[in-house]
């Protein structure tokens, strides 16, 4: 196999990890924002947080709230899945 088409497949799956990974820790930000007693362990709590915190922070100061619901991570997820989309397009295709 090519080197070419070795990084091609390395990105494609950086791409899908670090999606997933973000998407992961919005997931929990808000799961966390519904039941405030949960505690998760190992400090993942408060990575998701600091992960998520920049993301939602720079949306919810552009979007208005609308009725005290907080639409950011919906938002986010949205942006998320639409620049994970363009960026494996942007890829070259491997050849098998």
């Amino acid at each position: 196999m090519c080197t070419t088409c070795l990084l091609v497949v390395f990105a494609e799956a950086f791409i899908n990890v670090l999606g997933g990974a973000i998407t992961l820790a919005i997931f929990l930000r808000v799961i966390q924002s519904w039941i405030p007693t949960l505690r998760i362990p190992w400090g993942i709590g408060e990575f998701a947080w600091s992960v998520s915190e920049p993301i939602l922070g720079s949306i919810r100061r552009v979007l208005p709230q609308a009725a005290g619901l907080d639409l950011s991570p919906f938002v986010a997820l949205i942006a998320l899945q639409f620049l994970q989309s363009i960026l494996l397009r942007l890829l070259p295709p491997t050849i098998p």
